[in-house]
Parts: structure tokens; sequence; C-alpha cells
């Protein structure tokens, strides 16, 4: 090869080398099937944590927010896109539509909740979410 071709060949794969990251990291979908939903008022409120700290804080990376339009028998599925990363999902059953938990009088919720897997027994937990799998079983719990 003469050194003009050598250096068209050289850029091309540099070039390849930068944006290939961007396209591996492309947004993926993430499916949620939500179970033991009480009641067809109000939203299905989702905070996305990337790790154990902003869950701590209550500092969700993102916030995710769902009309409960298409429950049946308590059930529904949701999806959005998230980049390729493991996540842990807080989920709330807002029947009230005020975008925030409501407790009783000792501190326990009125309204359902649920979680893919707590952040604090670690990121590396194997029940957590990976953007891209195929669905994530979330249960929403009322504690009396």
């Amino acid at each position: 090869m003469r050194k003009p071709e050598i250096k068209k060949v050289l850029a091309v794969v540099l070039l390849w080398l930068l944006l290939s990251p961007a396209i591996l990291l492309k947004a993926q979908n993430v499916n949620v099937r939500i179970e033991g939903i009480r009641s067809e008022k109000g939203q299905i409120l989702i905070g996305v944590f990337k790790d154990s700290e902003s869950y701590l804080k209550e500092e969700p990376y993102v916030n995710k927010i769902f009309s409960k339009e298409p429950v049946t028998d308590g059930e529904m599925s949701v999806s959005f896109s998230l980049e390729p990363v493991v996540y842990g999902l807080c989920l709330l059953d807002d029947e009230n539509n005020n975008g925030k938990m409501e407790y009783n009088f000792p501190g326990m919720p009125k309204e359902g909740s649920g979680f893919s897997d707590l952040y604090y027994i670690g990121s590396q937990n194997q029940n957590s979410v990976l953007s891209g799998s195929p669905l994530t079983r979330t249960r929403l719990r009322k504690l009396q």
C-alpha cells in the first residue's frame, strides 16, 4: 500500500474505534411487568437508581410516570429506554396522583410499592435490572 492509502485506512479505523462505544451503548428497552395493583385510580411512578448511594439519598437517576389505564386484573406492563447498565427500580402505586408515598400514623405506607431489588444489598446483586433484559417482574405490596 502507498502512504496515502494507509492514512485513509488508519483514519477509517480510528473513526470506527471512536464511534463504536457510542453505538454499543445505545439505549435499550426495559420491560417491566407490574402485578398486585389494587386500583385503576392514580398512576405508577418508577424511580431508576444507578447505585446504592443515590437510592439511600432518594435521588433517582430518572423518574418515569405511567398511566394506569392499561391495568387488567391488577396487572400491567410498561416499557422505557435506558442505557445498558445495571439499575435498581423502585415503584409506587400513586393512587391519589400526588406524586409521593402516603404514610399512616405509625409510618407504614398506605399505597402499594415494589422494588426490582433493594440496592442496600449491593449493586452486584443478580436480581437488579440490566437494561435490555427481556422482562422484569415486580409485585406491588401494601404493608398493613
